[in-house]
């Protein structure tokens, strides 16, 4: 965890257990990597010192210690520690708990009910909480992994105080390896690029750390030390973290999409690689980079689009890993191209005066008339054929009657749309002069 590493010289402990397990610290004092929380001037230290503990949602990456979090606030204001997963337990399971913490209540103590991937809990689930929260039966700590805000009810998250748990950079990694080397009676038989190579692999989780390193040591000969692709060899390369269904995927989509958005093609080529290596559906790439063509591009460069298509196309022609570099080519045109939303506010706006305007007739003389019925309701009647007008271009008004003409599409001096804007304002003045300068 990321709170395995205690800040004092370590006390001879006993082997046998995972090296996570027995390097989890007695105290929050001896917690590192979550200061913030846990240090002299942390959140979670002020409320030990008040006196006044209240329901949390620990809320973070794996490996960042919110478990053992829970159990020494528990220890540390003589608070009963129960612990559930929302992976194994039902209904069932969780009225026993209240029971069993009313019934310690009545008794004096009360309880500290830890539940591991809350979000995984339905919304009735999450309801059911909400009485033993009420009335102090039990101090709730929930943990995920996910966003509170589009996980956890409304009403749950009122009640308590979320918690952001923090990914462990490099020295806090470090300093949980040198923890485990003076547990462990020896170094790492690593050189000191192999040691980087473990940080990053770690990717700020501390029991992926130590379990790595506790690999490595089982893979070592007598003398041997491993450089930066020996260790690559010994230790399967660990997943990056990145669920295709929730934050990480939502994460990294949205800084592809603001990078390209931004005119920064390194940054989008980064987070298409890092979507990529993280096995990211290349259908779900391809349509999200079809998006940015027509949302963040549209007329200033209408190529785009093509472009866009043009990588799906090929992707699926070639397949992995060459049709990637297709998906590539399209990110950098796209961060490239000049940027407009002209169209996307255009159709916005348009669909907003549809909705309010209802269903209004179209001016009588841009309808087709194919009954005599419909000619003598004029329908058709006075339409002048643009192709046959000076300029191909009539100025005729083409919005209902009852509503006036509208104005939505507003392009700017920037790309393709510097020449759709001269024409607009040319056709602009047409209009004005063919009707009489209304």
């Amino acid at each position: 965890m990321a709170d395995l590493f205690s800040k004092d010289e370590p006390q001879k402990v006993e082997t046998g257990r995972p090296l996570a397990d027995r390097l989890r610290p007695k105290s929050l004092g001896e917690v590192v990597g979550q200061e913030h929380l846990t240090g002299e001037d942390g959140v979670l230290s002020r409320m030990i010192r008040s006196g006044s503990l209240g329901s949390m949602i620990f809320w973070g990456p794996p490996g960042t210690g919110k478990t053992t979090v829970a159990r020494l606030l528990a220890g540390e204001t003589n608070l009963a520690f129960e612990q559930i997963s929302a992976i194994f337990s039902g209904v069932a399971d969780l009225k026993k708990v209240f029971e069993t913490a009313r019934l310690r209540r009545t008794n004096g103590r009360q309880t500290l009910l830890f539940v591991d991937e809350i979000h995984r809990f339905n919304r009735a689930q999450q309801d059911s909480f909400l009485p033993v929260m009420e009335d102090g039966t039990v101090i709730l700590v929930g943990a995920t992994t996910e966003n509170p805000s589009f996980e956890l009810n409304a009403a749950l998250l009122s009640r308590a105080r979320v918690l952001v748990f923090q990914t462990l950079a490099e020295d806090s990694l470090s300093r949980l390896l040198e923890r485990a080397e003076a547990v462990e009676g020896k170094p790492l038989p690593l050189d000191e690029d192999a040691r980087a190579v473990l940080l990053r692999m770690a990717d700020g989780d501390g029991r992926a750390a130590l379990t790595l390193a506790e690999e490595i040591w089982r893979a070592a000969k007598p003398g041997e030390v491993f450089d930066a692709e020996g260790i690559q060899r010994v230790v399967q390369r660990r997943a990056p973290v990145y669920d295709k269904g929730q934050d990480g995927h939502y994460n990294l989509i949205s800084a592809l999409h603001k990078s390209v958005r931004g005119s920064d093609p390194d940054a989008a080529l980064y987070y298409l690689a890092r979507m990529f290596d993280a096995g990211e559906d290349p259908l779900y790439l391809g349509r999200r980079l079809v998006r940015m063509a027509v949302e963040d591009i549209g007329m200033a460069d209408p190529q785009a689009l093509v472009i866009a298509n043009a990588a799906k196309d090929a992707y699926d022609y070639l397949g992995s890993p060459e049709g990637e570099l297709a998906f590539a080519e399209a990110a950098v045109y796209l961060a490239t191209a000049p940027k407009s939303n002209a169209v996307y506010t255009a159709f916005k706006a348009a669909t907003r005066a549809a909705k309010e305007h209802g269903s209004l007739l179209p001016p009588k003389h841009i309808l087709n008339a194919p009954t005599k019925l419909m000619k003598d309701e004029s329908y058709g009647s006075g339409y002048r054929y643009d192709h046959d007008e000076p300029e191909a271009f009539s100025g005729q008004d083409y919005f209902p009657e009852k509503m006036g003409r509208q104005s939505f599409y507003d392009p700017p001096e920037r790309g393709f749309e510097r020449e759709i804007r001269k024409r607009l304002d040319y056709w602009a003045k047409l209009r004005t002069e063919r009707s009489g300068g209304d």
